[in-house]
C-alpha cells in the first residue's frame, strides 16, 4: 500500500486550517497511518529542504517553516501520492484547480498551506526523516471495499 507525507503548514495551523485540510483527504479515501504536532528545529528543516540548497528562496524556506508549529502526517491508500497531490492542487495556488485546497484557501505560493511528498520514493524518503517506524499504524476501514474495491 502507498504512502505518503503531508505537511499541514505553519501558516495553514495559525489559520485554523489543520482539521478541514485532514477533513479533505479523509473523505477522498485516504488514511492517517500517523500524525504529530511538530515545532521544526533549523536542523530537521535544512534535511527536509536539502534539495534547494542555493537556491534564493532556500534559507526563507528555513526559516518560515521553523516558525511556527506544523502538524507532519503520513497518509496511506491507493495511488495516494497522486490523489493527495491532486486535492491540494498546484504549488502555486492561483494556478490551482478551483476545489482545491491550495485554490480556496491560498494566495501565494510562500504562504501555499501544505507539503505533500512528489513521488512514492520521494515520500518513503521524507516519511523516514519525518517519523520513526514504531510512529505509524497502517489499519483498514471497515468500509474499505466501498472506496476502493474493484467490481
Amino acid at each position: 500500500m502507498e504512502q505518503t507525507l503531508v505537511l499541514i503548514k505553519p501558516d495553514a495551523v495559525q489559520r485554523g486550517f489543520t482539521g478541514e485540510i485532514i477533513s479533505r483527504l479523509e473523505r477522498r479515501g485516504i488514511r492517517i497511518v500517523a500524525c504529530k504536532f511538530v515545532l521544526v528545529d533549523k536542523a530537521l528543516a535544512e534535511k527536509h529542504y536539502s534539495a534547494h540548497v542555493g537556491k534564493p528562496f532556500y534559507l526563507g524556506l528555513v526559516k518560515y517553516i521553523c516558525s511556527s508549529p506544523l502538524m507532519a502526517m503520513v497518509w496511506e491508500g491507493e495511488n495516494c501520492v497522486a490523489a493527495i497531490r491532486q486535492t491540494m492542487g498546484a504549488t502555486n495556488p492561483v494556478e490551482s484547480l478551483p476545489g482545491t485546497i491550495r485554490h480556496d484557501l491560498a494566495l501565494i505560493t510562500s504562504r501555499n498551506l501544505t507539503h505533500a511528498s512528489d513521488s512514492p520514493e520521494s515520500a518513503e524518503k521524507e516519511i523516514a526523516l519525518w517519523f520513526h517506524p514504531a510512529e505509524i499504524f497502517s489499519w483498514q476501514r471497515d468500509g474499505e471495499l466501498w472506496i476502493t474495491g474493484k467490481n
